[in-house]
């Protein structure tokens, strides 16, 4: 009787171990069907976005892929708030209360897309990946998929992925208490086959705005910064090292990022007398921490969509190499 127990534990435990990694493989397809879904399909809708637990905003996207080329307005319905036009990699973020324009070259200056986790083979060393019950969102049915970190280190996602095209119509960022620090939920969601290009333009009159393009980097190579963290969390590595001169200043401003492959910290390292406006100690605005100090004479800042503990972790732990 004792063998056959035995036998049926170990079967228990394989079957535990198979479903577990069906799951894994399960929640890996979702994540590469939602973060295709996000640029190759035609639709419109409308969501809110929630920061934090009083900073809400609703906004009305609208999204086009003619042919692989993709285009995007995404205007926020809050009265005078900021449209965000985006073609191909050239991004167009208006601002009517300010009669301002910035440049970008980056979808993540969509709010929709800036918190998506994608998948990645290092994901699974610092995250679990889950797939739980089906929900609906938007009148529309939804498969429910978690990414729980591992360490305190990281914040977890949880996301309501829509069953017929995995759009992700609902996604939450938790933070290492289970609390929900950043969260995108639509209201009204729809696909089409077509969309005019006209739908993606701009509703703005920009004649006489202010417009500001991203600046030129002289210089941006790993190996001219001096700076390194000397104590990461376990998964983050240097990704990026670059640093550009500042007028007035004897010197540059030097730019770490550091990444799980998920989860994203910049490190800033100024003069101190040029970024006097920067306040030391945290700073948060719903999923993003922010934590600067003055470190052996530099400003050094340290921001992410991370726990606050993870930033300042890696800020005290700059050192000059």
């Amino acid at each position: 009787m004792r063998v056959r127990r035995e036998i049926v534990q170990a079967v228990f435990w394989v079957l535990a171990l198979v479903a577990l990694e069906a799951s894994a493989q399960d929640v890996r397809s979702w994540l590469d069907r939602m973060n295709r879904a996000v640029e190759e399909l035609n639709y419109e809708g409308t969501f809110v976005h929630v920061i934090g637990r009083n900073n809400a905003e609703m906004l009305r996207i609208v999204h086009r892929n003619h042919d692989g080329e993709v285009g995007e307005r995404i205007r926020s319905l809050n009265g005078i708030g900021p449209e965000i036009v985006r073609h191909l990699d050239r991004v167009q973020c208006i601002l009517p209360d300010r009669q301002v324009v910035l440049l970008e070259r980056t979808r993540d200056a969509s709010p929709l897309v800036s918190r998506l986790p994608s998948y990645s083979e290092e994901l699974e060393a610092n995250y679990h990946l889950a797939s739980y019950q089906k929900g609906q969102v938007a009148h529309r049915p939804t498969q429910v998929i978690g990414i729980k970190p591992r360490d305190t280190f990281r914040y977890g996602y949880v996301l309501w992925l829509d069953q017929d095209s995995a759009m992700p119509l609902k996604s939450q960022v938790r933070d290492e208490n289970g609390e929900v620090v950043e969260q995108i939920l639509f209201t009204e969601f729809e696909i089409f086959d077509e969309i005019p290009e006209s739908a993606v333009a701009s509703t703005i009159d920009t004649e006489g705005y202010t417009w500001f393009r991203p600046p030129v980097r002289s210089r941006e190579s790993a190996g001219e910064v001096a700076w390194r963290a000397t104590l990461l969390p376990q998964g983050f590595e240097l990704a990026v090292a670059t640093q550009s001169p500042i007028a007035g200043s004897q010197y540059p401003v030097e730019h770490l990022v550091y990444t799980d492959g998920l989860a994203t910290v910049s490190v800033f390292i100024a003069d101190p007398l040029t970024k006097a406006e920067v306040e030391e100690g945290f700073f948060r605005l719903g999923s993003t921490n922010a934590y600067s100090l003055t470190l052996r004479g530099r400003k050094v800042t340290a921001i992410g969509g991370v726990p606050r503990q993870t930033v300042q972790a890696i800020a005290t732990s700059i050192e000059a190499q």
